[in-house]
């Protein structure tokens, strides 16, 4: 006779099920707004703008510089998780393999509403993946670690690292434009809404690994990948 699973490999199976759809939804979700050709998030302004310049692909850009921050957890103090694995590996992949099956668009009544389905699909991908509990990104851990090394508020070191990437990727070719400034606007709202629709009930008694300490809430710490 079977034993049916108990609470807690239910509870492990649903953790494991959040993170890898999330990080794969939110590695389409770049894929996409490549795509839309609108302007990008930080972070994906300063891949493309290393991709131009190398030859490699966007997503291997991504992986790449995912690995190289996680060197700077290292004096920061930081534990990568499974989730912090997990993150560097899939997103460039899954984005590449977005960018692959997904046609260029030139009407730009195609692209706004691709742009638009991006954004709300990467906020849904944010409380998918956050809120499975294993672990922050690499981009993620980097914000807390300074933010704890510091002292300085997160809000402020956040803003300090996506300002620097943003001026860094748009030197190199990056794409800035109405789509960097609708996803800085609308990921926020979008991933509180969203940690909150996805928070798994029985870890919420615990604090956050994107959460610095001091009780900054989780949608307030978030830094896009």
């Amino acid at each position: 006779m079977i034993k049916e699973a108990g609470p807690g490999r239910a509870l492990m199976a649903r953790r494991l099920f959040q993170l890898y759809t999330g990080l794969a939804l939110y590695g389409v979700s770049m894929g996409l707004m490549v795509r839309a050709d609108l302007g990008l998030e930080p972070w994906s302004v300063l891949n493309q703008g290393i991709s131009r310049h190398t030859g490699l692909t966007i997503g291997t850009v991504t992986i790449v510089s995912g690995a190289l921050i996680l060197l700077l957890w290292i004096p920061l103090r930081q534990r990568p998780g499974l989730g912090t694995v997990s993150n560097v590996v899939i997103l460039g992949l899954v984005m590449d393999a977005t960018m692959a099956v997904t046609p260029e668009l030139a009407s730009l009544g195609a692209r706004i509403p691709l742009l638009a389905f991006a954004v709300v699909l990467n906020g849904a991908a944010t409380g998918l993946y956050i809120s499975a509990r294993f672990g922050p990104g690499p981009r993620d851990g980097l914000m807390t670690g300074l933010h704890q090394r510091t002292g300085r508020p997160v809000r402020l070191v956040r803003t300090c690292i996506e300002v620097t990437v943003l001026a860094v990727g748009y030197l190199l070719g990056g794409s800035l434009g109405v789509g960097t400034v609708v996803y800085a606007l609308a990921i926020g709202p979008l991933a509180q809404f969203f940690l909150r629709r996805f928070a798994i009930k029985d870890l919420t008694a615990e604090p956050s690994p994107v959460v610095a300490r001091g009780g900054t809430s989780p949608e307030r710490a978030i830094l896009p990948e």
